[in-house]
């Protein structure tokens, strides 16, 4: 039985041609990622960050917390930016303000093995100019998503599907 979130969630993110190609993209991102860094990952248990964070982990994703300010967060160790992570990142998430984000996109670029996907949380708006940048690099750009509702509705189902068949 379909709850009323996931007709809201198909309403809203099949509602154009493209809105439903971003979709598939992501769907297909989610199911080919296994480490996630988290830039902006709170050390606050009550953040959206942390709430993520956690979501992500108890998911089966590898999390790499990014920030400056801690040692540890949900268990693993953080990093000050992304260039200090010394192992391939499949997707950056991305959790900061519009006006600091930009700074975490050209990291991002600069990373070798570079991600697959640069995640910018909801409330990061849209953002043209790191659109530009981020195009021709092979890195997709989903802009103002919710990793976590993006897993959620596209993949966590499947997961749940197969588990009931396999008893």
């Amino acid at each position: 039985m379909r709850t009323t979130f996931n007709n809201w969630y198909d309403e809203k993110m099949r509602a154009t041609e493209a809105l439903s190609a971003e979709t598939d993209r992501a769907e297909k991102t989610l199911e080919t990622t296994s480490t996630i860094a988290i830039v902006g990952l709170s050390r606050s248990f009550h953040k959206d960050s942390q709430f993520v964070g956690r979501y992500l982990q108890n998911a089966g994703y590898d999390i790499v917390p990014v920030n400056p300010n801690a040692d540890r967060i949900l268990g693993e160790q953080s990093y000050p930016d992304l260039l200090s992570i010394p192992f391939p990142i499949d997707v950056i998430d991305v959790f900061l303000p519009p006006g600091v984000l930009p700074k975490a996109v050209d990291q991002a670029l600069e990373m070798e093995p570079r991600p697959k996907a640069i995640w910018l949380q909801l409330g990061t708006g849209q953002n043209p100019e790191e659109e530009k940048k981020v195009s021709g690099s092979g890195i997709e750009l989903y802009q103002n998503r919710c990793i976590k509702v993006d897993h959620q509705f596209l993949i966590r189902p499947k997961k749940q599907a197969n588990t009931i068949s396999e008893t």
